[in-house]
């Protein structure tokens, strides 16, 4: 998988600062000199590994750590919002004209980038957003080129046009363009020759297709895999053809991960969409901060610590660590942090941004039935019955069912499960103690 070598490098390097109540220069600037070896390994351009550690540095140096958060978290957090900014800060999406007005793409890359077929996803994309585009096959070099976009045209839907190998590209821009107009199509997306390396005949020919039509956008196709060199290729097309935003392809595939993390730098450049398959429909909007995400291992779990933090009240955690420690965790805390999980979106949201487990998790869905019919139960109890489960004898575990809906083995299963839960959290509250928590017991 894509960044994995990366991710349990930068997972080991936060691991070394765990159990440490501040966080010293010294502690920064060692892991920092790790976290550098990493993204150099990573195959990340040295410029911006070398800005990228000098900024994380600055910020976390004598930050003290947050009460709900451990050190390494904090460095995490730091190097996670850094990751983000130095891949653009937000998504960015391709910039069209409106209503009929014709957005001319010109499709731009090395030969094995994956550009024709990105191009038919792009047109497939765009397509699913009620806009009318025509593919304009230019690449006349590799008649397979043709015949390739021709076949994706059509399984996406969209219509092709071509003039054989015979014409120059320049000729099949001008002429797309006019077709276009006679038939309502509002993008034409040209699919021009890729090359084994940049040379001068490649760019020439992109600068006369520019001249010859106005081309509203250039996006330039890179193959992630490459690292560095998708890098030095995205900026030699940039200073010579001038383009407007980066696909990345093969994200899915054993990539290092430098290139998404250097092209928007090097060039200044948006990355637009991100190829994460070999379908045609695998093109995804490149959002940075997933992506940081993705290459810090941690599914999206900063966002599970911002939604924890702004759930739970913190005087009310405190109380239910107390609770915890003296093992007088009952029924009505359980029933409450189970309705405070549901303001975060339920089990299902919650596993998808725990490390790995979306992964895990992938295509299928979480069924949250047996946390509504815990729920019914509790309910069902009364006060005393909640505060101590213990009074719950065989009388009351019969009203308690009838009035859930339940089994009486589905009263006695949820009080096994919560004898031994508490059992559990007894031997952990040490530990959960000099972690800190979200408050909540799962």
């Amino acid at each position: 998988m894509a960044f994995e070598s990366l991710s349990d490098k930068l997972q080991n390097i936060f691991k070394n600062l765990r159990g440490k109540g501040r966080l010293s220069e010294a502690d920064v600037k060692a892991a920092l000199r790790e976290v550098k070896m990493a993204l150099l390994e990573a195959d990340v351009n040295f410029k911006v590994v070398k800005q990228f550690v000098k900024s994380v540095e600055e910020r976390a140096v004598g930050q003290e750590v947050m009460n709900s958060l451990t050190p390494g978290q904090m460095v995490v957090k730091i190097v996670n919002e850094e990751l983000i900014r130095l891949m653009g800060g937000q998504a960015v999406e391709l910039s069209l004209r409106p209503g009929s007005e014709i957005t001319v793409i010109m499709m731009a890359g090395l030969q094995g980038a994956g550009k024709t077929t990105t191009t038919a996803k792009l047109a497939g994309k765009l397509k699913s957003k009620g806009r009318r585009p025509l593919l304009a096959a230019c690449d006349v070099y590799r008649p397979a080129a043709i015949d390739q976009l021709q076949v994706n045209g059509e399984k996406q839907g969209v219509p092709v046009f071509s003039l054989g190998t015979q014409a120059s590209p320049v000729e099949i821009a001008r002429e797309a363009l006019a077709h276009a107009q006679k038939n309502s199509n509002n993008v034409v997306i040209l699919d021009t020759a890729g090359r084994l390396h940049v040379d001068e005949d490649m760019m020439a020919e992109l600068q006369a297709i520019k001249e010859a039509v106005t081309v509203h956008q250039t996006i330039l196709v890179v193959d992630a895999m490459t690292g560095q060199d998708a890098v030095n290729a995205a900026s030699a097309f940039n200073d010579k053809v001038g383009i407007d935003g980066v696909i990345l392809t093969k994200l899915d595939g054993d990539t290092r991960g430098g290139a998404a993390l250097s092209i928007r730098h090097v060039t200044g450049k948006p990355i637009l969409y991100a190829g994460m398959g070999e379908k045609l429909s695998d093109l995804e909007l490149f959002y940075p901060d997933r992506m940081a995400s993705r290459i810090l291992g941690m599914g999206d779990i900063l966002s599970l610590i911002e939604k924890a933090e702004a759930e739970f009240d913190e005087e009310k955690g405190r109380q239910l660590e107390r609770k915890m420690k003296k093992n007088e965790f009952d029924l009505n805390d359980f029933l409450d942090s189970m309705q405070q999980m549901k303001k975060m979106g339920g089990i299902g949201d919650i596993l998808n941004m725990i490390p790995g487990m979306s992964r895990q998790l992938k295509g299928q869905e979480i069924d949250e039935k047996p946390l509504k019919k815990t729920e019914a139960i509790i309910l069902s109890m009364t006060p005393k019955e909640r505060s101590n489960p213990k009074c719950i004898n065989p009388s009351r575990k019969i009203r308690i069912a009838k009035g859930s809906g339940v089994q009486v083995q589905d009263v006695n299963r949820l009080l096994k499960q919560f004898d031994q839960m508490k059992q559990m959290m007894k031997q952990m509250t040490g530990r959960r103690g000099k972690r800190g928590g979200f408050g909540f017991p799962f």
